[in-house]
């Protein structure tokens, strides 16, 4: 009896196109591929995928057991402001909390800066009459039928969606609870939140301020879901809905309706864990990921682990809440060019999105952008087709680079090169202090490139920032879904340490327990097949009188011996020195949270059998030869096809190297090695190639 197959699927919904990633779980063989997105219905174009899988590839939906998928539908609502009408339920005298903030100019070196504008407006956030001092205990006791008739009268002004943000509930929450409960029952058809259920630590602006976004996005997010697994049952799709979450892990649709805030990052983090995955393969635990889309380039550090961050900033807003430590940089390959008023080319930060996009794509573009750089210096022969069907328009690229190298006073050529030299210093400028904020060198790391465009480009950085080698994934147009399929379940819990505390040893062992106890629940209720389970525990500390917090991984087994809160405090130490070149080493230190990280790890499918084999050093044959544009000058190119290419070859530029997902430039100063899994591997010349250094040892 022959047995049915069964898949895994992973999905990466971008602005121009739905990336899709189909793992036979038996065999681990994995198909891949675009399809363009709905922006005004993003669901429809995951079933367009599905669609295309029973239609033309003969995949039953129903073997499809196993469903992930990253998202940015929650980050664009919030970036556009185009999310619910949102009403703020706070204590008593506390109605400014999100028009006060933190009293931070965004630029403080400009007095004419515009005033973020808070999410919620002023009319909308009402008062409630309720109040606990900083222990916790009840000095005014909620007034719940007063509450009540506020929402009432919100509702009746069109207001659908509330956050509730009660002074000092992370140290307790019974009045929270007991609100959002009542609300809950007396208005079913509204949406309710509260900031104990979204994030209990203290800081209430931050805290206050991750509620609203939840309460922004969420019910757009539920009727996403909601569409989305309908759309499944319709087409004969029944494995469970997943999603990934800001932190690398999944979550259940369901979760992520109650928990909007969580998936902001979405995208950007299932890249990051494709990152990891595929460095794991190759060998690599040092890596730095380059995801290079139309808009941006979002970096991501690999040590071991991918790095995490507990405060980062979305558009106008700080998210305490644990993420993938995600920066941007640079431009991306819409980025428009132009010229300033004295006559200076510059790229970005403008770009010409998805629509109308490049010039290039025929979709009314018009002005000059990274991507017709590309088109001009000859990285795409005239006859090729992208993923998803797009076909280049070299004559549009030609049109609108000529719209500003007139102006200039150069050739469109001239141009185009320049517009790649100021892209790569503008990711240089920005990328060389990131790394420095971080305490790590460059040079100890590895480029991984993905995304639409980041294989374009990361041989032009690389060469600048001095790193070790660039890898190119098998498929990098589609790392972001592949990666989904490698996250596991994985959860944060936090508690906000007392101040003042005599023992501290004794009231961290007590913390951690009781998170940790909760995170074993929350892990149990998940409806997600796991083979291991994996606590990490983890403090805030700080320096006596400081206002940030370093967060510093607990060595051991988590007991707190009088030995082992001696190592967390020289761990705390290290990682100061690590970060500032220097530490205080008799310096009083706090610890302001408790932190407890649940990680379930899901069944894998099969690992893929390596690709075919030449001997070491091999030069494949090309599929074409021609021009590029290399450094100003026009200088003879080979193009390969992808598909072609076996482990072992080895390739030199400057060359193209054609794949369904992206294009691949290696210039003239590198040199490139395919592995045994597919990823190719490039150095600068004079530094030996993995056969080579194979050979030697």
């Amino acid at each position: 009896m022959t047995k049915t197959p069964a898949y895994r699927l992973g999905i990466d919904i971008g602005g121009t196109f739905t990336d899709l990633a189909l793992v036979d779980e038996a065999t681990g063989e994995t198909m891949s591929f675009k399809t363009p997105s709905v922006p005004s219905d993003p669901a429809q174009a995951v079933l367009n995928g599905v669609t295309i899988l029973r239609d033309e590839h003969g995949i039953d939906p129903a073997s499809i057991r196993y469903f992930v998928h990253g998202t940015t539908l929650g980050l664009n609502t919030l970036l556009q402001r185009n999310g619910d009408r949102t009403g703020l339920l706070v204590t008593e005298g506390f109605r400014d909390l999100l028009e006060i903030g933190r009293l931070r100019l965004p630029d403080p070196t400009n007095y004419y800066v515009e005033r973020i504008r808070p999410l919620v407006q002023r009319r909308d956030v009402r008062e409630i009459r309720e109040r606990l001092d900083v222990t916790g205990r009840v000095l005014t006791p909620l007034d719940l039928p007063a509450a009540e008739a506020q929402v009432a009268a919100m509702e009746a002004e069109g207001v659908h969606s509330f956050a509730i943000v009660l002074m000092h509930s992370y140290r307790n929450s019974a009045h929270e609870a007991a609100l959002v409960a009542h609300l809950r029952a007396r208005f079913p058809g509204l949406y309710f939140c509260a900031s104990h259920e979204v994030w209990p630590q203290q800081r209430e602006y931050e805290r206050g301020l991750v509620t609203a976004i939840n309460a922004y996005i969420g019910q757009r997010m539920k009727v996403y879901f909601d569409r989305l697994h309908a759309g499944m049952e319709g087409i004969g799709m029944t494995a469970r809905l997943m999603t990934t979450k800001s932190n690398g892990g999944i979550m259940t649709a369901a979760s992520a309706g109650a928990a909007p805030v969580e998936t902001l990052l979405s995208g950007p983090a299932s890249g990051a864990m494709g990152a990891l995955a595929c460095g794991r393969q190759a060998g690599y635990d040092r890596l730095i990921g380059f995801d290079m889309g139309g808009t941006s380039v979002d970096v991501a550090i690999v040590e071991g682990d991918v790095l995490y961050s507990n405060e980062s900033q979305i558009g106008d807003f700080p998210i305490i809440m644990p993420t993938v430590d995600i920066s941007s940089i640079g431009a991306g390959g819409g980025s428009i060019a132009w010229q300033d008023a004295s006559g200076i080319l510059k790229v970005g930060p403008q770009s010409a999105g998805a629509r109308p996009g490049p010039a290039a794509y025929g979709f009314g573009g018009t002005a000059p952008t990274v991507t017709d750089a590309y088109v001009r210096i000859g990285l795409y022969a005239p006859d090729r087709v992208l993923g998803g069907g797009l076909k280049l328009d070299h004559a549009k690229a030609e049109a609108a680079l000529a719209s500003l190298a007139g102006p200039l006073g150069i050739s469109t050529a001239e141009l185009a090169q320049g517009i790649l030299d100021v892209t790569t210093a503008n990711m240089y400028a920005q990328f060389m202090p990131l790394m420095a904020r971080k305490g790590l060198d460059p040079r100890d790391f590895k480029l991984l490139a993905y995304g639409g465009a980041g294989a374009q480009h990361a041989f032009l950085l690389a060469r600048e920032v001095g790193v070790e080698a660039v890898l190119v994934p098998a498929s990098p147009g589609t790392l972001c879904a592949q990666g989904s399929l490698s996250a596991d379940l994985r959860q944060d819990f936090i508690r906000t340490m007392p101040s003042g505390q005599h023992d501290i040893a004794a009231a961290l062992g007590t913390a951690f327990e009781e998170l940790s106890k909760d995170a074993r629940v929350w892990l149990d209720e998940q409806p997600v097949e796991v083979t291991e389970t994996q606590l990490r525990l983890a403090a805030d500390m700080r320096y006596r009188g400081q206002s940030f917090d370093l967060t510093v991984q607990l060595p051991g087994d988590g007991s707190f011996s009088e030995e082992a809160m001696a190592a967390l405090h020289d761990a705390f130490h290290e990682a100061y020195r690590t970060i500032y070149g220097f530490a205080d080493e008799k310096g009083a230190v706090e610890i302001t949270n408790a932190r407890v990280t649940v990680l379930g790890l899901t069944p894998r499918a099969a690992s893929p059998q390596e690709i075919a084999r030449v001997a070491p050093g091999t030069r494949p044959t090309p599929r074409l030869t021609g021009t590029l544009i290399e450094d100003g000058a026009a200088v003879p190119a080979s193009f390969y096809d992808r598909t072609t290419l076996c482990a072992g070859h080895v390739i030199d530029g400057p060359a193209v190297i054609e794949a369904a997902d992206t294009t691949i430039y290696l210039p003239g100063d590198f040199t490139a090695e395919i592995d045994a899994h597919g990823n190719l591997i490039g150095r600068l010349h004079g530094r030996a190639t993995q056969s080579e250094q194979e050979t030697a040892a």
